[in-house]
């Protein structure tokens, strides 16, 4: 029995899943090369059979997700997407009247949905799909929230949890709380599109001059650098406020986002990103406890845009109420594909939980490798084993080198997670230097996040015995005497964003042992394999271009151990 999941909206994608088994899960900004890619999603679909050796005839179940006013409004033009795409993202001249076209935007957030536009939605989608060769197949809309509530119960492991979801909006809602027991996810509690915390959040990240729905894990990082205030202090307090287990926003979006611009028209930036961090983790922390206090709970996960910011997962992990904790790792609106798929396949045939992992994409033999990389005369090769590649990117990363890390199936989600991974000596500020300046080419705030063995992981972090995080979804404090060793990858606040690593996961736990066995400690710096405002890498083609383009001397792909001749 196989579910194929699609979302054709922001950080569009497609998931399958076969005999309760997540096979495969990809976005199609990976295909394209076009980040947050908002097409309909014919690539990732392709990539998915492909993958399983099927045809679109062998699919006989498809859901999808959200049918709302705006959502369905695009699906009937999509030129409208595309535009604000373009625009999002920068990608055209400033237009004379920006902020009447956010203005436009916001104003039309608390419409959800109309008659007629779950059937219109599902007939553009089945004319996208029937073009694919598709045939007979049923086709379930999945609810927004639900998407997102399904992808973190059904992939927890927890058999009894509180689920709770956050995001700017879709489907009429921006949050929702259910309880998932006995296979069955219930809501008991919804929040507003037009109270929105990820709408103001998203608005501070626009009034900043920065990408709304990209940027706001810049925003994050900026809130470390502004001098602390207390929350009576906060001009964005009043905003939107805690009310039980729902939010109560004060005004129309609108009306919020003018007010949202005239505080960052005087306000120094780092102290409006202060503000907007301090009010959403007010927020979180207070929702989360009433929720278990108001259902009994305390195994607690989350999806949702909202649970990307790290920092408000890190201050919600510490409540004493929570005992068990996830965030799904492709918490924003990119796991949508996968949250539909999960909740139909629970609705076809009952199954409480599904296998999962993060490693869910394309993967590339070394033949296929070879063949690529052998085209460039510039690059010299040569096969190694994976402890040999172990070894030898160990000893380059204590001597100080930074190296491309390229290996078996590419990770689902927003987090590089040692398959498609940079790494860098975590302790060495040159070399994080040089990475920013040459290769990320980001702003000087951002911190760069770690990898770091299970067995070291209380050595180096103020561990909690909640359950490791293998997918990057939470910050730590880094302990004072591992601050030294950890440099080039604790922020300003003495906090890192850990991968634990579990001590046989193949080639990426043996690299960490050997570099263990240099330095005392398994742990590097770990961040995505692209360049900055692309997406991640997704075969040796785009590996080969960006080490070339970056003029980066090492790279470690699939069993072949490469070096640009042309660094010295």
């Amino acid at each position: 029995m196989r579910v194929l999941g699609i979302w054709d909206g922001h950080d569009a994608g497609a998931a399958l899943i076969e005999e309760g088994r997540v096979v495969f899960a990809a976005n199609e900004e990976r295909y394209t090369k076009k980040k947050l890619d908002v097409s309909f999603p014919y690539n990732s679909i392709i990539a998915a059979l492909y993958h399983s050796g099927l045809k679109p005839g062998d699919i006989e179940h498809i859901a999808f997700s959200t049918t709302d006013f705006s959502k369905t409004l695009e699906r009937i033009f999509p030129a409208l997407k595309y535009n604000y795409y373009s625009f999002r993202r920068r990608k055209v001249r400033r237009p004379r009247f920006e902020h009447i076209r956010h203005s436009i935007k916001y104003s039309m957030t608390s419409v959800g949905k109309v008659p007629l536009s779950a059937a219109i939605s599902r007939s553009i989608i089945s004319r996208h799909l029937r073009k694919m060769g598709f045939g007979r197949f049923k086709l379930y809309v999945v609810d927004h929230h639900v998407a997102h509530a399904a992808s973190a119960a059904f992939t927890s492991g927890f058999s009894r949890s509180l689920i709770i979801t956050l995001d700017g909006l879709g489907d009429g809602l921006s949050g929702s709380i259910s309880t998932f027991e006995n296979g069955k996810l219930e809501r008991l509690a919804s929040i507003r599109a037009r109270d929105s915390i990820g709408i103001l959040y998203e608005q501070v990240t626009n009034a900043l001059g920065m990408r709304e729905l990209e940027d706001e894990g810049k925003i994050m990082a900026m809130a470390d650098y502004s001098y602390p205030f207390d929350f009576e202090d906060n001009k964005l307090k009043d905003l939107v406020r805690v009310r039980g287990t729902s939010l109560i926003g004060k005004y129309n979006p609108r009306k919020q986002y003018n007010i949202v611009r005239d505080v960052a028209w005087q306000t120094p930036r780092e102290q409006v990103a202060y503000m907007a961090q301090q009010l959403l983790e007010n927020i979180v922390i207070k929702l989360t406890s009433n929720a278990i206090d108001r259902f009994g709970i305390r195994d607690i996960a989350f999806a949702g845009g909202v649970f990307s910011n790290v920092k408000a997962n890190m201050k919600v992990r510490s409540l004493e109420t929570v005992k068990r904790w996830y965030v799904f790792p492709h918490m924003g609106d990119g796991g949508l594909a996968l949250g539909a798929a999960l909740y139909a396949n629970n609705m076809i045939e009952g199954l409480d939980d599904c296998e999962f992992n993060a490693y869910l994409g394309d993967d590339y033999n070394a033949d296929d490798t070879k063949h690529v990389l052998k085209s460039d005369r510039s690059l010299e090769i040569h096969e190694e084993s994976i402890g040999e590649q172990a070894r030898h990117a160990a000893e380059l990363l204590s001597n100080g080198d930074y190296l491309f890390w390229f290996q078996d199936r590419m990770e689902y989600g927003p987090r590089a997670l040692g398959h498609r991974s940079i790494l860098a000596p975590p302790g060495d500020l040159q070399a994080k230097d040089k990475l920013n300046l040459y290769v990320k080419r980001r702003e000087w705030f951002q911190p760069f996040a770690s990898s770091i063995l299970e067995q070291d992981f209380g050595r180096l972090v103020d561990y909690d015995e909640k359950g490791f995080d293998p997918y990057m979804t939470n910050a730590y404090l880094v302990k004072e005497d591992a601050q030294l060793h950890m440099a080039s990858v604790v922020n300003v606040d003495k906090t890192t964003r850990p991968q634990a690593v579990p001590n046989d996961s193949g080639a990426y736990s043996s690299l960490l042992k050997s570099l263990k066995r240099h330095t005392g400690f398994g742990v590097v710096l770990n961040t995505s394999f692209n360049l900055h405002g692309f997406p991640i890498v997704r075969d040796p083609e785009d590996a080969m271009r960006t080490m070339k383009e970056t003029k980066t001397k090492y790279m470690f792909i699939n069993g072949i151990t490469v070096r640009n001749r042309k660094v010295v």
